[in-house]
């Protein structure tokens, strides 16, 4: 083989991002580093991997999208070599895929992933971040080796480790005249104009809030989004649902965010760690799941803020 495992990670990141500038910011290495790699590859292999569009990226040519899932396998192959010389070493290095809760993702990993990598440094770890169904057919197909995610229709062939519950929590704009509310009912919320959440199974759970206590919602607006769903309700289209809780109150048009509790029995989602069950964990994977553990418990999580208790309304 006359090309090297660090150039078929280069045309794997020029091929995922479409774009050479995107692929050496990821790859943390020089543009022309990036070009030279592809070119040698093509060069080796006698195939055009990419089509070349002016001001607009790159796409890849048929046999360049046959290559590129040749080339991650082959990646994932030396990979698990590192995996493998950890078992025997007791070393924890090698490479790690983690699918994220598309919500979850931009809260919670950072933080997460940054402590586990200084207590083992010689471990890289690939993110992938999507919904509940995308990130089972992940685990299922061996392209992410764990996924952070919640306990929504977890089936028998996932193994699902309970970490956190996460309460739901109404969200308000500032002119909102619940924003400054204690605590708010499921009762008092379902008439009003709410912003939902639309993403598969999310939609679900929140729905089936007020399916439980009899009642229906009015959902005046929805977005697969969470920051839309966020900045929306800052601008007065209605209230929202949710259950994470990012540390920021502010939406991203910079306008304020209240968090009031929802008052009743409406039942938590658990946020946790799956993975394959017919798969045995390796050593790496096991030090992962430990450091999940240790991490995301009820009353601290990465990157989120701490859970609020209702308010006490002033005594008159």
């Amino acid at each position: 083989m006359k090309f090297t495992l660090r150039q078929l990670s280069y045309f794997i990141a020029a091929g995922e991002t479409g774009s050479i500038t995107l692929a050496s910011k990821q790859a943390n290495i020089s543009q022309p580093a990036i070009s030279t790699a592809i070119a040698h590859i093509e060069r080796e292999l006698g195939v055009q991997l990419f089509l070349r569009h002016h001001a607009q990226g790159l796409s890849l040519t048929p046999a360049g999208r046959a290559l590129m899932s040749e080339a991650k396998q082959v990646v994932r192959q030396a990979e698990a070599l590192y995996s493998a010389a950890s078992e025997v070493s007791h070393q924890i290095r090698g490479g790690l895929s983690v699918g994220w809760f598309l919500t979850l993702a931009p809260i919670v990993m950072p933080e997460l992933v940054q402590s586990f990598l200084k207590s083992f440094p010689e471990v890289q770890i690939r993110a992938r971040e999507g919904h509940q169904e995308a990130l089972m057919e992940s685990l299922r197909h061996g392209i992410v080796d764990v996924a952070i995610t919640y306990d929504l229709q977890i089936s028998d062939d996932i193994q699902f480790v309970p970490l956190a519950s996460l309460p739901p929590h109404a969200l308000f704009g500032a002119s909102h005249p619940l924003a400054r509310a204690a605590s708010v009912t499921l009762a008092q919320l379902a008439p009003l104009p709410l912003v939902l959440l639309d993403l598969p199974q999310s939609r679900d759970y929140l729905l089936s809030l007020f399916a439980r206590a009899r009642l229906r919602p009015n959902v005046a607006w929805s977005s697969a989004y969470q920051e839309v769903v966020r900045t929306m309700v800052a601008n007065g289209f209605g209230y929202a649902l949710a259950n994470v809780r990012p540390r920021s109150d502010i939406a991203l048009d910079g306008r304020r965010l209240y968090r009031v509790p929802v008052a009743g029995e409406a039942p938590p989602m658990t946020i946790g760690i799956a993975t394959l069950k017919r798969l045995k964990r390796t050593r790496l994977v096991e030090a992962f799941h430990q450091h999940c553990q240790a991490c995301i418990v009820a009353t601290t999580i990465p990157g989120m803020a701490p859970l609020a208790r209702p308010r006490r309304r002033p005594q008159r």
